[in-house]
């Protein structure tokens, strides 16, 4: 009796990848990818560079997160610390976003406005410049190494790293003031962590945009799969209806028997101006981005030959199953209304609206106490009891400010600072904060024997002349029996 013969392993686990060329094409939706790309790009390599006048105690970058001093700038808006909420409220903003368009228009974020999807969009464009467009582009793949496709890899290569570096080092500029960081980062004089960062951002973009492309997108990126539970029978996608194009036959065999064939003459142009090399007759799959540059070429073959257009378009399956029955489909306009878009939307407004009134009615002023906990108390010569605490007085506007400091809510309370004799104690003290800045004070309070049970709370609050101000709840100790 013969042993089985154990089962052969596999000479490769992973499938080699086959590059893809896409070719160049021209319609609505192409235009409409050379204006996103146009914007994006624009926005993020020139908004380091723009200019915003906040007086002479703020910096005038418009956009910049200074991480040495805690601030976030936007324009107008400037961001401190323990207002980080704003900046979860927009990230929650955009995921929601996210979950919208996903829901209205399948992966149109992936196929417009991802970072992947434009960067290697641009490198594709090299590519083209060049190699020339698709098919000299096999023909150069497929060719020995001469000295001509030596230079050109060359070329080619050479301009990937140059957009790529231009992009890590747009990427710093966002931390620092931008013209000053340039001449330091050129001359030596930049943190260890300015070279470190644009070195591996030019790195990744080089390799993601230039070589691994529609591979991020298929195998590396989660978002893909998270879409596929977002997306339901009345979500646009770009749907091939093989109702109208199977069965698939030339033009010939069309002219030689009328209405045997399809309207899809299987030219192959869909899958050809595909930057992720799929077919999407095969129907919705992973691979497809929803940049619907198949429908650019489906329609302009679908024109040459004097058939309707829209063989390949954005559909809604609930109308692709109308249309398949001989109703007439809705207009997009209409299919982008429904109940999930209309929720999402409301959220998302919702948590907007509520950022922008939060953003409008907050203080620009901010008191912290903290009590000092070892003596919790003394007594003084005189009975009064007085408890020392550290008080920080912030000032959120881009100048000088007086605050005045009031104790409320402790009966013949007084206060005095390390500035402020002790015969000069007063209910209240001015104090004038740098602007955008935090102010320390030693604030000595005292309290008459006997006015205050332990443990007893009062208020210390913090106003400008403007009537803006904060408040904190704080302790004050003294002998006795608690009540």
């Amino acid at each position: 009796m013969h042993s089985p013969e154990p089962a052969k392993q596999p000479s490769h686990l992973y499938e080699k990848r086959k590059a893809v060329f896409p070719k160049a094409v021209d319609g609505r939706f192409r235009r409409f990818k050379w204006l996103v790309m146009a914007l994006t790009l624009g926005v993020y390599y020139i908004t380091p560079w723009l200019r915003w006048d906040r007086g002479p105690y703020a910096p005038n970058q418009a956009v910049l997160v200074d991480l040495a001093h805690r601030r976030f700038y936007m324009f107008s808006i400037e961001i401190w610390p323990q207002e980080f909420y704003f900046v979860a409220g927009l990230l929650i903003m955009a995921g929601i976003g996210l979950f919208l368009v996903t829901s209205a228009v399948g992966r149109a974020w992936c196929g417009y406005t991802c970072p992947q999807t434009v960067w290697t969009d641009l490198y594709q464009h090299v590519d083209r410049l060049i190699d020339g467009d698709r098919n000299a582009q096999m023909r150069l793949e497929a060719a020995p190494w001469t000295g001509k496709k030596i230079f050109k890899r060359g070329v080619k290569w050479a301009i990937y790293l140059l957009i790529a570096f231009w992009t890590g080092g747009a990427w710093i500029m966002y931390f620092a003031d931008a013209p000053t960081l340039t001449v330091d980062f050129w001359t030596g004089k930049a943190a260890p962590v300015a070279y470190a960062t644009v070195g591996v951002l030019t790195a990744t973009t080089f390799l993601l945009g230039g070589f691994m492309r529609e591979q991020v997108c298929v195998y590396m990126c989660p978002w893909p799969r998270i879409q596929t539970a977002m997306l339901d029978e009345k979500s646009l996608i770009v749907t091939y209806k093989d109702w109208r194009g199977e069965p698939r036959g030339s033009v010939k065999k069309a002219e030689k028997n009328p209405g045997s064939v399809g309207d899809c003459v299987d030219c192959d142009q869909c899958v050809a101006v595909c930057p992720t090399g799929y077919d999407i007759r095969n129907g919705p799959d992973i691979r497809c981005i929803t940049c619907a540059l198949c429908i650019d070429a489906c329609d302009k073959v679908m024109t040459q030959l004097g058939r309707p257009r829209g063989l390949i378009d954005y559909a809604t399956l609930e109308d692709c199953a109308s249309e398949r029955a001989g109703g007439t489909p809705r207009p997009i306009t209409k299919a982008l209304f429904h109940t999930r878009t209309l929720i999402y939307t409301a959220v998302w407004g919702a948590i907007g609206l509520g950022l922008l009134f939060a953003l409008g009615s907050r203080s620009r002023i901010d008191i912290a106490v903290q009590k000092d906990r070892n003596p919790p108390f003394s007594q003084q010569s005189n009975g009064d009891i007085r408890n020392d605490y550290t008080v920080k007085l912030r000032n959120m506007e881009a100048r000088p400010r007086p605050m005045e400091v009031t104790i409320e809510g402790l009966p013949g309370g007084m206060m005095w600072t390390d500035d402020l004799p002790r015969d000069k104690a007063a209910r209240s003290l001015t104090v004038t904060v740098a602007a955008d800045q935090v102010d320390p004070l030693r604030v000595y309070v005292v309290a008459p024997e006997g006015t205050a049970p332990q443990k007893f709370n009062f208020v210390l609050k913090a106003k400008d002349a403007e009537g803006g101000g904060d408040v904190s709840e704080v302790r004050f100790d003294a002998p006795g029996e608690e009540e």
